[in-house]
């Protein structure tokens, strides 16, 4: 991230007092421009490059909305933060379709919120730019189709499978159900020198031990009760491309010496057999279990632990990478629209404010389910909360308190508290806001600036007489 002292901003106002109060409380940190004129601030524009500028929306004989303007078309990388002390509403809310970040009513009597505006600012622009870099480094040598997700966490998965893929190592992948480690085995397949031939996938969890050894190793004709052919298994199915063992900790510890065996000598024999068979297959195993406290309980072998955990890839779940819930909601709709031919859909601000606070306990499965049983009872244009399954609305979760990431800074999840209190209030009063105003204490105003600040269209709660 850059370092504050290379940070440059810009303060257009017409007031000597003001310059130096915003001078006086960034100063120290960062490197301040002022200007007093719409004029000067151009002129700074056109010789320095700037991360913010703070503009004074009325100055004498000229709007701060035309500089605003301006700064958008020509230096679009520049966040701005709009202040007036005498503004209208209307002028905010402009300020804010043309892309300012931020809106500060005058005076200001608290100066530290002017850091943490900045800050928060800084913050957004070093992850866009940071996602932008990590995307394109990635997807210069790495098909990444079947992957949805630009949060960072996804994207320094992409870099380590960009780096293993065309290596042929073994990866063991970890994560709860649901956060897609089989989409990942796969990922790691199509990019790897293995892509033309098979990519085998084996649920160890669900089949006996009899089994699973028959479907890997195949077996003779005659070899139990019902083998009535010679059937190959999947390490002969998937010979010269790859094998992907998911829950790999639910086999029997007996199982697991005969694999042991197959991936450190590249041999097997199928059941009933007396005859030795050469693979070359790339194993990929996955669980969803820690594997290491497996093997402190004595419930899967230390040594295959070490053979499978060449490289280790883990999968964060949904509620730890929620800058993808929207990302993923939209290829869902697309997804299910196609499937059930439906007109286009999207969700209402509602929705996308239950879809974000919800915990996900079923991960991206369990999104991708919802979205689709939505889709299927959409009755128009837009997903409204009755759309949603039951099990993931508010008021059916349950008396536990809701679920809190306290990964993330303060400020994000003072952002998602205050998108969902505000939806909630508006859908309360049907967008009238000087009742929302009254219930919640907050001056008119702020919450039009609130709205715009977390881009909720106010408008879509009226009442249609009222729109």
């Amino acid at each position: 991230m850059t370092n504050k002292s290379d940070v440059r901003i810009l303060i257009v106002d017409d007031s000597i007092e003001t310059l130096q109060m915003f001078k006086s409380q960034l100063g120290g940190d960062y490197t301040v421009y002022t200007a007093n004129s719409l004029a000067e601030g151009r002129v700074l524009l056109e010789k320095t490059r700037f991360h913010i500028a703070i503009i004074d929306m009325i100055l004498p004989g000229e709007h701060g909305v035309d500089l605003i303007q301006e700064i958008k078309q020509q230096y679009p990388y520049v966040a701005v933060i709009a202040i007036s002390g005498q503004a209208t509403i209307e002028d905010a809310v402009t300020a804010m379709k043309l892309g300012a970040a931020e809106f500060i009513v005058k005076p200001i009597r608290k100066l530290d919120l002017i850091n943490i505006l900045v800050e928060k600012i800084l913050r957004n622009q070093w992850l866009i730019e940071e996602n932008k870099r990590l995307s394109e480094l990635v997807q210069r040598d790495l098909e990444t189709d079947m992957i949805i997700g630009n949060s960072p966490a996804v994207q320094n998965i992409l870099q380590r499978v960009k780096k293993v893929a065309r290596l042929d190592t073994l990866v063991l992948i970890s994560g709860e159900t649901g956060v897609g480690k089989s989409v990942f085995a796969e990922l790691i397949h199509v990019n790897s020198l293995r892509k033309l031939k098979k990519f085998v996938s084996v649920n160890c969890g669900s089949l006996t031990e009899t089994l699973l050894e028959s479907l890997l190793f195949g077996h003779k004709r005659g070899a139990f009760t019902d083998a009535w052919r010679d059937k190959i298994g999947y390490f002969q199915e998937a010979n010269g491309g790859t094998l992907f063992l998911d829950e790999i900790t639910e086999t029997s510890l007996s199982f697991q010496v005969k694999l042991l065996k197959v991936l450190e000598t590249g041999v097997f024999r199928q059941v009933g057999s007396d005859h030795d068979i050469q693979t070359d297959v790339r194993v990929i195993a996955a669980s969803n279990k820690d594997i290491k406290e497996q093997v402190e309980l004595g419930a899967f072998r230390e040594d295959l632990y070490y053979r499978l955990n060449v490289i280790s890839l883990n999968i964060p779940p949904l509620r730890e990478r929620r800058d993808d819930i929207k990302l993923l909601t939209s290829a869902f709709i697309r997804e299910f629209c196609t499937k059930y031919k439906k007109t286009e859909l999207t969700v209402s601000p509602a929705v996308m404010s239950i879809l974000l606070s919800y915990s996900w306990k079923g991960n991206v499965r369990e999104l991708r389910n919802a979205i689709e049983h939505s889709v299927i009872l959409a009755e128009h244009s837009i997903i409204q909360p009755e759309d949603l399954p039951e099990s993931i609305l508010p008021e059916h979760v349950g008396d536990t308190a809701p679920a809190v990431n306290i990964n993330q800074p303060w400020q994000q999840a003072k952002e998602e508290f205050e998108n969902c209190y505000l939806i909630s209030l508006l859908e309360h009063t049907g967008g009238n806001f000087t009742d929302a105003a009254r219930i919640s204490g907050i001056p008119r105003e702020n919450i039009y600036r609130k709205c715009n600040n977390l881009q909720i269209d106010y408008k879509h709660f009226r009442r249609d007489s009222e729109r």
